[in-house]
């Protein structure tokens, strides 16, 4: 046992640059599941809580002063209650924000019963809830919570929304599992995206020099994209009023009103790689 102590003590030492040993998280994921859990008890009164709404105001606060200020909470109390004060204040703003976002889903899904069923067991609205939650973290500048929360988002539900991304009202995520969403990804309102869409970076290659510039599309307002369609690069721009059948692979703008699909006849050929064909 003492050979595996002095073998594992040595790992810490010599991995310690790939595998920070004191990370600068001081929190856990139990807690950031809690402060989702009580955020959305907020957005949603009377689905999943039935505190009232100035208790459940209190334990978020105090929630989000703790991880915030983590080891430093009274070197950084008063800048903390500032900043947690500054990102309450937005939770009208993402309430008004998911109710657009439950009506799109319920216009635009015959199947739905009633917003009731939306809010409580739609994949897409659990994640689009925790992503405009988080977004507001991310532009407060705040350091991997907004990414913890996205993840944990994730992994419950195969949608992978990076919180930088700037999405507008009225989304709608249809079934939802293998979808993502890369951080510098701008979608305009109305825009509907089934399972396996990929909004994504044209080449990682670049690694951390790509850090802060536009590596993922931008879809413009009233956009349909089917399930399995691939769009990638910053300079990708998908035309507003367009539609984007199962399957394809754009790397290239597409013009507005546009109607893009795998058919069975060649309309134009765009590149030595790509077949671009109507539907």
């Amino acid at each position: 046992m003492k050979l595996l102590l002095d073998s594992l003590l040595s790992s810490y030492s010599e991995l310690k640059n790939s595998i920070p040993i004191e990370p600068n998280c001081q929190f856990g994921k139990n807690d950031v599941v809690e402060l989702i859990d009580k955020l959305r008890s907020l957005l949603f009164p009377g689905y999943f809580d039935d505190e009232y709404a100035e208790v459940l105001l209190e334990k978020v606060k105090r929630l989000l002063l703790r991880l915030l200020a983590g080891k430093k909470e009274q070197e950084n109390k008063e800048e903390s209650v500032k900043l947690v004060m500054d990102f309450l204040t937005k939770l009208p703003k993402i309430r008004a924000s998911l109710a657009t976002d439950v009506e799109a889903a319920f216009d635009s899904d015959p199947a739905a019963i009633g917003k009731e069923e939306i809010i409580i067991s739609y994949p897409g609205i659990y994640a689009i809830s925790i992503y405009r939650l988080a977004h507001e973290l991310y532009l407060f500048n705040i350091p991997m919570l907004p990414r913890i929360m996205t993840e944990y988002a994730h992994s419950v539900t195969g949608i992978d929304i990076h919180p930088g991304a700037q999405i507008g009202e009225y989304f709608f995520i249809d079934h939802g599992t293998g979808i993502v969403i890369g951080e510098t990804t701008v979608i305009g309102e109305h825009v509907k995206i089934y399972q396996g869409v990929t909004l994504g970076a044209l080449s990682t290659k670049g690694g951390q020099s790509l850090r802060g510039k536009k590596r993922h599309p931008t879809v413009e307002d009233n956009v349909t994209i089917y399930s399995g369609a691939s769009i990638f690069g910053g300079d990708t721009v998908i035309g507003k009023n367009s539609v984007l059948g199962s399957n394809v692979f754009v790397t290239e703008s597409i013009p507005a009103d546009s109607k893009l699909s795998i058919y069975d006849r060649p309309i134009k050929r765009k590149s030595q790689k790509y077949w671009y064909y109507e539907i």
